[in-house]
């Protein structure tokens, strides 16, 4: 196997051995939500000695119906992530939807995440390569695992070689995605690997909200780890049932750190065996 490429995101390096953590609120609901999460979660974090990275979405572009909640838009979300940045002090992420936001976030977060729906979206993928900021691909769940290459040889054909790939489970069915884990080890072929444990566990078709199985999230990210991922990308919220987005798939906040605790000691152990 090639030796796999590192992902810088502020001081935060992924793909060097040491788990990472891409977490917060599904939605930026407010200033004060996303300085109450990232703030625990980077204590937390240094405690256990993961890295961390905050991420929350200042526009959810693709909610299934259209009176739901969507964020406070570019500008304002921006503004947001720019405070949780420099009050908190860790590196930040977002969703960017459309070539022309690219520029406008680049300015502002460290790392520019394509949504799964918009991963063969040639010229969103370039625009985010060209600002130089940091490129997290997301698999779509009609992607294979393999074709994910190409994705991260869009981002990288602007010179930019800063971009890690996340799998966030395949279709199957109508209101069901799984996930195959050997889907990581083969992207990890290309570019550092995120596990997204918290959208692999939505039930996308169950109606006019989004369903999931909030259980299985510990289960997903130990395989996930064990499989070889260089991080977890978790959504977590004080009061999941009642978040703006996403209620049925966020892990509490309050339960971070026991899952974060197995996690890290499976990381270990699976990096220690492959040695």
């Amino acid at each position: 196997m090639n030796k796999i490429p590192q992902c810088q995101i502020g001081p935060v390096t992924v793909g060097e051995g040491h788990l990472v953590l891409i977490a917060g609120p599904c939605l930026a609901e407010s200033l004060d939500l996303c300085l109450k999460v990232a703030e625990k979660l980077d204590a937390l974090c240094r405690g256990l000695e993961i890295g961390y990275i905050f991420k929350a979405s200042y526009d959810k572009a693709n909610r299934t119906a259209v009176e739901s909640p969507r964020g406070p838009g570019l500008e304002k979300g921006l503004e947001w992530l720019a405070s949780v940045r420099e009050k908190i002090g860790v590196p930040v992420i977002s969703d960017v939807h459309d070539a022309g936001q690219a520029s406008v976030a680049g300015e502002v977060i460290d790392c520019l995440q394509i949504p799964a729906f918009l991963c063969r979206q040639t010229d969103l993928l370039v625009a985010a390569g060209k600002t130089g900021k940091a490129v997290n691909v997301k698999k779509g769940q009609f992607m294979s695992p393999g074709n994910m290459r190409f994705a991260a040889g869009k981002v990288r054909s602007t010179g930019n070689e800063n971009v890690m790939l996340t799998d966030r489970g395949t279709t199957f069915g109508y209101d069901l995605l799984v996930n195959d884990m050997r889907a990581i080890p083969i992207m990890r072929e290309f570019a550092p690997v995120v596990f997204d444990a918290t959208h692999s566990i939505q039930q996308p078709g169950s109606g006019s909200i989004t369903g999931g199985q909030r259980q299985f999230v510990p289960t997903l990210s130990a395989a996930a780890v064990a499989a070889g991922a260089d991080a977890l990308f978790i959504e977590t919220h004080p009061d999941p049932d009642n978040a703006a987005s996403d209620a049925a798939s966020q892990w509490p906040l309050d339960e971070m750190e026991p899952l974060l605790r197995r996690c890290l000691a499976i990381f270990r152990a699976a990096r220690n065996n492959n040695r």
